[in-house]
Parts: structure tokens; C-alpha cells; sequence
């Protein structure tokens, strides 16, 4: 995880609508070491994580139908992700695409930064 989370640094929280039963102990543990916050969803209540929601109907919708139309599931899923980080600008964005609006983050990062990260990824 921290080879995940070493290139552009730690999230303040992360948001699951899985319960401890789901959730190695182990991880629960290291993610309160580094500081980061878990916080779950009301079971049944999918509404309060909405970017999830979005991204499993964009997955379900443009994968299914784009796709996965005659390639294998994993060749049709690495597309999709292609598309969905490289290519299509997204509106939440400021129509620019991820992988656009990470380059520019990483360019408006302070130097000081780096140095967490890289701190971060040797935990």
C-alpha cells in the first residue's frame, strides 16, 4: 500500500461501504498509523458515497457496451480504464481528463511535498 499511495501522497479518509468483517484488521491498523481516516456508509445507503456510484455506472454502462463486446474481460476492463484516465475529459475536472489534471497537481506540488511522499512510501 504505501508503493499505492508513495507517488502522489495519502488521502485524508477513505470512504467504504464494507464493515470491519470485510476489512483486514491489519490494514484498518496501518491506515491509522499513517493517519488516514475510515469512515463507512450507512449499510443500504449507496447514495452517500456518489463517486463510487457514478463510477460503477460509468464502468457498467461504457465497458459493457464500448468494450466488452468481443474482448476477454481483463484485455475489456484495461480499455475501459485507458479511456476513462487518458482520453475522455470528465466534468467533475473541469473537462480535463485524470491522468491531465494529476500532471498539473504534481506541478503545483511544493518541493516539501515530495519529501512526504517519498517518506510515506517507505512506511
Amino acid at each position: 500500500m504505501s508503493e499505492v499511495i508513495g507517488p502522489r501522497g495519502k488521502s485524508g479518509m477513505i470512504v467504504s461501504d464494507y464493515g470491519t468483517e470485510l476489512i483486514s484488521n491489519a490494514v484498518l491498523a496501518w491506515y491509522g498509523e499513517i493517519g488516514v481516516e475510515w469512515h463507512y456508509i450507512a449499510p443500504g445507503r449507496p447514495m452517500q458515497n456518489g463517486n463510487v456510484e457514478s463510477l460503477n455506472v460509468s464502468f457498467a454502462t461504457n465497458c459493457s457496451t464500448r468494450h466488452c463486446s468481443s474482448a476477454s474481460p481483463r484485455v475489456a476492463i484495461a480499455a475501459w480504464a485507458e479511456d476513462y484516465n487518458r482520453e475522455r475529459p470528465h466534468s467533475s475536472l473541469g473537462y480535463e481528463t485524470p491522468e491531465a489534471t494529476a500532471a498539473e497537481l504534481d506541478k503545483q506540488r511544493p518541493a516539501s511535498t515530495a519529501l512526504i511522499r517519498n517518506n510515506a512510501a517507505r512506511l
